[in-house]
């Protein structure tokens, strides 16, 4: 009967039985017999044994399944030294590199002993004369691996016993490695192919796998591969110690990508708020789109906040993010008399359109309300870094592009700036701006243009605006509007350009405005209150403007050559000079007057409260200069096989430039400004500005009518000056040769499954788990010091001089430097810092420490002193998986110190 259901097998044994049986009996001798007919006739068949006349049975089909055999598939099998068939112990022996195949099983295994009338196998490794083990098995069913010491597997039933299991379970969005689960068990029941059953098993996500520096122990649990592992009594052990952080029962999602789940929170005590629970809440993934993340704050004295973040994307469409976050802060307790309450908020936009999605048209939103108040007030530690943002800033817009020409860009804006030091809040709901694309109406069709009147061009663009400034206490209400000022501008410029005497570059330009507002004033003297009243007349009412101006330039090169065989072979001065007129009438006919108390005309114009300036009453006359130079030198290269010489700039850029005013009937010379940038030391840019007044000043710091050579000074008095430069230095500049790769950088490798320290029988014999050690030193491949000390350090010198009085003052001088230190491979403090040399004092400094502990990262974020003075403690796992087990402590915040 069992042979019967293993006819495969059967068949096997059958034959290879009777090949080794013939294989060693002698030949067969035919035996002298003579052969005699058979006397028994045979009957004939009834010659209706085939009519249709016997009756057929009326079951046409057996209603009972036949039962399938239990084998579906061929079971394939090979070994490196033999292959031994047992009929009396019915098994199959397969010995080194054994391995056995059936359907989308894979065993491989230094031993493996099948028998085939139970339809099981039995894999275990081998065992050398030094009591050394090798060739673990390997079990593969499905995408499903299991690394165990020994293993019993039945086909029929598809359950298996393993002994001492290893596997890796990735979770989370994580890549293999950190973020795998390597899940341990002693012993494991296989129930079927998606349900384990584990005893005394171990969890952690630790790198070093022989000997992990934490693990959670389980007692037992229920395993379901890539989605959970369901336990019950389960505690922390670290460094093999255990710790009562433990649970009667515990839950370890295994599920790749995006789960709903709790977001675990984080307690304290806060001296002034009681104790709290922070940053606690619930992640919901509610598409393949979008996902929502809730989390709040609570704290014993009332004071409470909550946060909802969303992140979506959709591929060649669009990307973005929403945050909003709400904070209730109560300070000391009811009845005394600090006691106060306050709300803050702040909400975060981010949009981005993908340029594929629309090539004309663009939508793209970066929003970030606030109090004002909300970074140096909040409770929350994640908004820490950003204490001292002094400007909020958002905009949303849409732009538009028609193509067909002339094309026209099209845009609708709406803007809000917050500045948190004044509590002003400043909008444009919306800007509206268009524009033509520049149009060259008597250019010939061939596209070349020459000459004054084929280089003619002109452009048209407009810009219209609802400016709101208001206080911050009356954001959000209808009192914001209560100073909106809309208006609109029209603009035309015209312009042409061309040569004259081949080397004068000439350009001739205009520029039409048309201003439109639908608000003006009136004003007038009110003789009974005796003062000046202003009234607001709404309406539409428009001003223009226009002016005319020209320019000329060209330009200089002059080379000092000193020959090749010196270091500075040329020096090679260019200069940019160019002389401007411009020209812009007064627009007297858009002023009134009135006339005051003291019986005196007073001018003024309606347009005062446009946004766009009001209408010039001067008239514009004025000539300007400009001389711009570059500097640079050819140097003989260090390097002997170069054929060019090195080109090396001394002057990047300096610029003198001035006006004259014609129209002025004083001090008609404006002040020469000076621009510079150099690099003469490398990766030291060095920028520098200054500007000189050709006119003396009186004895109460009044500019005055007399030039400074005359009033006895010099040809030019230095009213201000500013340098600012910033370099960074390193490690690696210090290194011969140039820079160089760390040679201390650690290369993190995914795990190695070694060699298994259990036999055959489940009886540990040396260090469990998984094997990362030097298979050359037996040493874990996990350097704890440097040789050399990596570093880097930034620093940006600043420097402002005033002496427009004569008081020669510094008005700003510091030095702001920060940088990083790597003390050892798995240690590295960092510091943000600035000394004012002017007032000597330190800016807001700030420490940060931070440990690699293999599983864990610590980080201690210091600043010592300052308005911001404060502590914060972390410690954690850093896995996504388990980033929940952490602990974290800070000190009392600042604004709570008050």
């Amino acid at each position: 009967m069992q042979s019967n259901k293993h006819p495969l097998v059967f068949l096997f044994v059958l034959l290879f039985s009777t090949i080794s049986t013939t294989a060693q009996e002698d030949p067969i001798v035919p035996l002298p017999i003579k052969a005699i007919q058979d006397t028994i006739v045979a009957p004939l068949l009834p010659q209706n044994i085939l009519n249709d006349s016997i009756p057929l049975d009326s079951i046409q089909s057996d209603t009972v399944p036949k039962k399938q055999p239990l084998l579906l598939d061929k079971i394939k099998y090979k070994a490196k030294d033999y292959v031994k068939l047992s009929q009396k112990d019915n098994k199959i022996y397969l010995y080194n590199e054994a391995e056995i195949y059936y359907q989308d099983t894979e065993l491989k295994a230094g031993v493996i002993v099948m028998d085939y009338i139970k339809n099981e196998v039995y894999a275990g490794r081998l065992k050398d004369s030094t009591g050394t083990y090798s060739q673990l098995p390997y079990f593969k069913q499905g995408t499903n691996e299991v690394r165990p010491d020994s293993i019993r597997f039945n086909f029929d039933t598809q359950k298996a016993l393993i002994w001492n299991s290893r596997t890796e379970q990735q979770a989370g969005l994580g890549q293999l490695g950190s973020d795998a689960m390597k899940v341990y068990a002693e012993v494991t029941k296989k129930e079927n192919d998606s349900v384990y059953f584990l005893s005394e098993g171990k969890l952690t996500t630790s790198k070093d796998t022989i000997d992990p520096d934490y693990y959670i122990r389980i007692r037992k649990a229920k395993f379901v591969p890539k989605k959970k592992i369901i336990a019950g009594f389960s505690n922390l052990y670290i460094v093999d110690v255990p710790t009562p952080i433990a649970l009667p029962f515990a839950y370890f999602p295994l599920s790749q990508g995006r789960t709903a789940g709790l977001i675990f929170p984080t307690f304290g005590n806060d001296p002034q708020r009681g104790y709290f629970l922070q940053n606690g809440g619930y992640y919901l993934p509610i598409s393949d789109y979008v996902d929502l993340s809730v989390s709040g704050d609570f704290y014993t004295n009332g004071s409470y906040g909550f946060r909802t973040q969303s992140i979506y994307a959709k591929r060649y469409r669009f990307r973005g993010n929403f945050n909003f976050s709400f904070e209730n802060i109560i300070q000391s307790q009811k009845g005394f008399d600090d006691f106060s309450r306050s709300s803050i908020y702040n909400i975060q936009i981010r949009h981005t359109q993908d340029p594929k999605a629309s090539p004309n048209s663009r939508f793209s939103a970066s929003v970030n309300l606030a109090s004002s108040q909300f970074f140096t007030n909040s409770l929350n530690q994640n908004n820490r870094s950003q204490v001292q943002t002094n400007n909020l800033n958002s905009s949303i817009s849409y732009s538009k592009t028609f193509p067909e020409y002339p094309s026209v860009n099209t845009s609708l804006t709406l803007t809000h700036g917050l500045n948190t030091r004044s509590e002003t809040v400043t909008m444009q709901l919306p800007t509206f701006q268009g524009s033509m694309e520049r149009i060259f109406p008597f250019a010939k069709r061939d596209g070349i243009k020459k000459g004054i009147i084929d280089n003619i061009n002109f452009q048209y663009d407009v810009n219209a605006q609802n400016s709101i400034t208001t206080p911050e206490e009356n954001f959000f209400t209808g009192a914001m509007f209560d100073d909106a000022r809309i208006g609109a501008r029209h603009r035309i410029p015209i312009a042409t350009n061309f040569k004259v005497a081949k080397y004068l570059s000439v350009s001739l330009n205009g520029n039409y405005q048309d201003i439109w507002t639908l608000e003006t004033i009136n004003r007038r003297f009110d003789q009974a209150q005796e003062e000046i009243v202003t009234d607001t007349i709404s309406g539409f009412d428009r001003f223009n403007q226009y002016n005319f101006g020209a320019s000329i330039g060209t330009t200089i090169y002059g080379t000092f050559n000193r020959g090749e065989d010196k270091k500075i072979q040329a020096i090679r001065h260019v200069m940019r000079p160019s002389i401007g007129y411009s020209y812009a009438p007064s627009f007297e006919q858009f002023y009134e007057t009135y006339v005051d108390g003291d019986r005196e005309e007073v001018q003024y114009t309606p347009f005062e409260t446009s946004i766009y300036g009001r209408p010039s009453l001067t008239r514009g006359n004025s000539m300007s200069f400009s001389l711009q130079n570059t500097l640079e030198a050819k140097v003989r290269d260090k390097d002997s096989t170069a054929i060019e010489p090195k080109k090396v700039s001394i002057l990047s850029n300096l610029t003198l430039s001035t006006s004259y005013n014609f129209e002025a009937d004083s001090l008609k010379l404006r002040p020469i400004s000076l621009n510079g940038a150099t690099e003469i030391i490398k990766n030291v840019p060095i920028n520098f500005a200054a500007t000189l007044d050709p006119y003396a000043i009186d004895n109460n710091g009044s500019r005055i009518n007399t030039l400074n050579i005359n009033n006895g000074g010099g040809l030019l008095r230095l009213t201000s000056a500013r340098i600012n430069t910033g370099f960074s230095l390193n490690s690696k500049m210090f290194i011969k040769g140039g820079d160089k790769e760390d040679d201390d950088e650690i290369n993190v490798e995914p795990p190695n499954y070694g060699e298994n320290p259990f036999d055959i029988d489940g009886v540990r014999t040396d260090q469990p788990f998984f094997d990362n050690r030097n298979p050359e030193t037996n040493e874990v491949d996990n350097p704890l010091y440097n040789t050399k000390i990596p570093w880097d350090i930034r620093f940006t010198y600043v420097a402002t001089y005033n002496n427009s009085n004569r008081q020669k003052e510094i008005t700003n001088h510091s030095l702001m430097f920060s940088g990083n230190i790597q003390l050892s491979p798995k240690w590295e403090v960092g510091f943000n810092s600035g000394y004012d040399i002017k007032d000597k004092g330190f800016t807001d400094t700030r420490f940060t420490f931070n440990r690699d502990l293999d599983s864990f990262r610590l980080s201690f974020d210091w600043t010592p002193f300052g308005q911001f003075e404060r502590w914060y403690f972390f410690i954690g796992i850093k896995s996504s998986i388990l980033k929940d087990l952490k602990w974290e402590n800070r000190s009392q915040p600042f604004s709570s110190r008050r």
